[in-house]
């Protein structure tokens, strides 16, 4: 090999090792979102993730490595403190200087308060999908005021109001779609030696996302009004993105189990609509739902907000979405 060949493979191999290092350090919260980052980053880098499958988000111990990656972060793409209350603390303390992006405070996504009931008269199936979007200006290093975990109360179905935005933002593509290009400008704003790659990146995967949308709406439409119940009040963005007819949850928190008076409710729920399906999670106790189906004709089902089975990566939130379809329709079709 010529000394001229010798040189100029060692330029190209410099030249490529300060691109790979120039690389923002990058970090996701929760497997969703972690998912879209690494499409939008491709070859470029890889995210690390914090929250890992199948662990509560609302509640979570920091891992040493976890901790690390936060300490390490250049960029920092996370839903936003409504649905970890304890990550916005983490952040101040281990990554103070990194930019932070709480995706669901972006303007352009889809929002919608929480639901003061869980109890669902049909008042919400069908609508006009007239989505609620935030406004408010955007920053990076926006802080708001530290909120209790959600404060649910499940035992209070009927008359326990829920303040502020529900955070499972993720559940209705459209928003992800959207964070897609938010997460493309900004890498793009901390690495424009890239730029021209998360933005190519994004707009690949977000005509998947259109895709997805509309496959996936072209599948639920034979049982978009057909009745079913939820463990836990958390798929409001699923049901308004393809019309689903939710009539009601087991559980509308997180961490608690409903009263017995409200499981006596939920069964009458069934009876009354005819539910076909009563959906449990894999993160939470399916004996309930087993004591809500007993003397009905209601059916289980699993789904799950979490994907906690679903292998990690560019491709989890397609693989994810199309898991969450067919466990609805094994369910919610004929028999």
């Amino acid at each position: 090999m010529s000394m001229l060949r010798v040189i100029v493979l060692s330029l190209l191999f410099t030249a490529v090792s300060a691109s790979a290092a120039a690389a923002p350090r990058v970090v996701a919260d929760i497997t969703p979102v972690h998912s879209l980052v690494a499409q939008v980053m491709g070859d470029i880098g890889q995210p690390a993730l914090i929250i890992q499958r199948g662990a509560s988000p609302h509640s979570y111990a920091l891992r040493p490595s976890e901790a690390a990656a936060l300490e390490q972060a250049d960029v920092v793409f996370w839903i936003g403190e409504e649905l970890t209350p304890w990550l916005d603390r983490a952040l101040d303390n281990l990554a103070p200087e990194a930019t932070r992006v709480a995706l669901l405070h972006t303007p352009g996504t889809v929002e919608y308060a929480f639901r003061e009931r869980v109890l669902n008269e049909g008042d919400e199936h069908h609508d006009d999908h007239g989505h609620d979007h935030h406004d408010h200006d955007h920053d990076h290093h926006d802080h708001h005021d530290d909120h209790d975990d959600h404060g649910h109360d499940a035992h209070a179905g009927h008359d326990h109001a829920h303040d502020g935005v529900d955070p499972h933002a993720w559940l209705d593509p459209a928003n992800a779609r959207h964070w897609l290009g938010v997460i493309a400008e900004t890498l793009s704003q901390q690495d424009p030696a890239n730029a021209d790659q998360y933005q190519a990146n994004a707009a690949a995967a977000q005509a998947a996302i259109d895709a997805l949308i509309n496959d996936t709406r072209q599948a639920l439409a034979p049982v978009r009004d057909v009745p079913f119940i939820v463990f836990h009040d958390a798929y409001q963005y699923l049901e308004r993105r393809f019309d689903l007819n939710t009539v009601g949850a087991i559980a509308l928190s997180d961490a608690r189990d409903p009263s017995p008076a409200h499981i006596a409710e939920i069964r009458a729920l069934v009876a009354e609509h005819e539910a076909r399906c009563v959906f449990a999670e894999p993160q939470f106790n399916a004996a309930l739902v087993e004591t809500v189906l007993d003397g009905t004709d209601a059916r289980m089902g699993v789904i799950d907000p979490m994907g906690s089975d679903i292998a990690t990566g560019p491709d989890f939130y397609a693989d994810w979405m199309l898991a969450l379809r067919k466990s609805l329709l094994d369910c919610l079709g004929s028999s």
